[in-house]
C-alpha cells in the first residue's frame, strides 16, 4: 500500500478526484449518490462547528493512535455487509469504528461497549494511517461515529482519497509526531483556516500542512454533491 504525504498535490485537486471516480460512478452511482445525500448536511455541520461562521474548526477530546493503523482496524471485514446507504446501518456501521484496535495497546476505546458514537471529534495518527485493503467503509465507519478530522503525519493513498470523496472526514497533515506528542483525551482544537492544531490546555501549538483543494469537497459531503454544486457535473433531469 502506497504511503505518502498530499498536501499540495493533485490528488487534492476535485477534478483529479472526479476523473478517478468515474468508474465508480457509473458502477454504483444509485448506492453513492443515497449515502451522499445523507452526509451533506452532517459534513457542513462539522465545517461549521466552531463559533467562527464558516471557518474549519473543530474542537474536542482526541483519540490517539499510532503508525500503520490499517483498515481492518478500523472497520473489520465482518462489518462491510452494512449499506451505509441506509441511514440506519450507516449509524450501525459507526459503532464499530476502530473496534479492531488491539485491547492491550488501546485501553481507552474509540467508542465505548454499548455505544453508538464516540466522544473524540479528532484522530491523531502516525505513520501510513489508513493502510490495508482499499475499503470505503474505513472512513465512512468514523464519520459515521462522530469523527470529522484525522491529523496524521502520513497516509495511505487511496484512504486519503476515501476521506475526501465521500467527505467523511477531514484528513490534516503535520510533519510532527503528535501521537508522541499528545494522549488520548486531550482537549484540542484543529484550526484548518490557519493551519494549527491547538493543546487547550497548555496553548502549545503545532503546525499543520494546508488542507488545500480538499477542504471544499469535504465541506460540500463528497465528490459527488461537490461536483452537483460547481456545475462539474450535470444532474439528472427527468
Amino acid at each position: 500500500m502506497a504511503t505518502a504525504s498530499f498536501s499540495g498535490r493533485s490528488l487534492h485537486c476535485p477534478q483529479t478526484l472526479l476523473a478517478g471516480l468515474s468508474h465508480h460512478t457509473h458502477s454504483t452511482g444509485k448506492r453513492s449518490r443515497r449515502h451522499h445525500a445523507l452526509r451533506v448536511s452532517r459534513i457542513v455541520a462539522a465545517a461549521n462547528s466552531s463559533s467562527n461562521g464558516n471557518s474549519r474548526v473543530i474542537r474536542g477530546p482526541c483519540f490517539v493512535t499510532r503508525d500503520n493503523i490499517d483498515t481492518d482496524q478500523i472497520i473489520p471485514a465482518e462489518y462491510l455487509t452494512l449499506v451505509p446507504s441506509k441511514a440506519e446501518e450507516y449509524e450501525k456501521l459507526g459503532s464499530y469504528a476502530l473496534i479492531g484496535l488491539p485491547t492491550e495497546l488501546y485501553e481507552k476505546r474509540f467508542i465505548p461497549e454499548g455505544e453508538m458514537k464516540t466522544k473524540y471529534p479528532v484522530v491523531i495518527g502516525g505513520e501510513n494511517f489508513g493502510c490495508g485493503s482499499s475499503r470505503e467503509h474505513a472512513p465512512v465507519a468514523m464519520g459515521a461515529a462522530g469523527a470529522k478530522v484525522v491529523v496524521a503525519q502520513t497516509y495511505a493513498r487511496i484512504f486519503f482519497r476515501n476521506c475526501v470523496s465521500t467527505g467523511e472526514l477531514y484528513p490534516c497533515e503535520t510533519d510532527v509526531r503528535l501521537c508522541d506528542e499528545l494522549e488520548t483525551d486531550e482537549e484540542v482544537e484543529v484550526d484548518m483556516d490557519t493551519d494549527v492544531l491547538t493543546v487547550l490546555r497548555t496553548g502549545k501549538q503545532y503546525p499543520l500542512k494546508p488542507i488545500g483543494d480538499a477542504g471544499p469537497v469535504v465541506d460540500a459531503g463528497g465528490i459527488f454533491e461537490y461536483a452537483r454544486r460547481t456545475g462539474m457535473m450535470k444532474t439528472a433531469t427527468k
